[in-house]
């Protein structure tokens, strides 16, 4: 799959773009998406950012000033430095677990620590604690209704892997008729009740729509499909 760059509208104040494929463990294929959200006071709010083209670059900027850099989780980090390096003035925020892994990035504050102002009008989040893989921060953007997820939901298309990564994909519940959380992510909650207590106000945003990482967006009813998604859970 080859990268599409180019920023499109999601609602109001919130673009998105689909990035290059990238390759994880064993081998699977992840394609990638971003957020740009822009903010009441002006400044952009680019969450799981992608990898930085020229065409990209001017696209973003023609929508304002870069103000923060958010990777959601511990391992959407790669595109990050390059990031940084085209927009030196924007603060990096790090989720739980980031610090440790990429001690070549210059954190400026954690999404565990004290609120924004600047995202106050704009955005919440909740911090799904409790899974052995990666602590994701899930976030909310009012004015489009939209929560965005990064790894924990997920909904690869038929025929997106092959062969045994194709058997693997299924059983883990990442290539089903509608998307959920994988069953590895399931699993690796190891703290159900730290995991219940963060997806309470999830559940209780007025989601029309769902944004991830790695799956179709869903456009309406977004708060009974994230009932559904957690089902398990709840």
């Amino acid at each position: 799959m080859t990268s599409d760059d180019v920023l499109k509208a999601f609602g109001p104040e919130i673009w998105i773009a689909q990035g290059p494929t990238v390759t994880a463990a064993a081998g699977f294929h992840y394609p990638t998406r971003m957020a740009v959200i822009r903010l009441t006071g002006g400044g952009l709010f680019i969450w799981s950012p992608i990898q930085l083209s020229d065409s990209l670059r001017a696209q973003v900027s023609a929508l304002g000033d870069v103000h923060y850099l958010a990777p959601p989780n511990s391992l959407h980090h790669v595109f990050l430095g390059e990031w940084q390096k085209a927009y030196p003035d924007a603060r990096t925020y790090a989720p739980p677990g980031l610090r440790d892994k990429r001690w070549d990035i210059r954190f400026d504050g954690d999404f565990d620590g004290p609120p924004i102002a600047d995202w106050m009008e704009d955005l919440d989040l909740a911090i799904m604690r409790g899974n052995l893989i990666t602590t994701e921060v899930v976030f909310f953007h009012r004015r489009s209704c939209t929560v965005l997820f990064t790894d924990l939901v997920q909904q690869f298309r038929p025929g997106w892997f092959k062969g045994w990564r194709a058997i693997v994909a299924r059983l883990d519940l990442m290539t089903g008729v509608e998307a959920a959380v994988p069953r590895k992510f399931r699993i690796a909650f190891a703290d159900r009740r730290a995991a219940r207590a963060a997806l309470h106000p999830i559940l209780t945003w007025p989601a029309e729509n769902v944004l991830m990482a790695h799956g179709d967006p869903v456009i309406g009813k977004g708060r009974e499909f994230i009932r559904r998604a957690f089902h398990w859970l709840i």
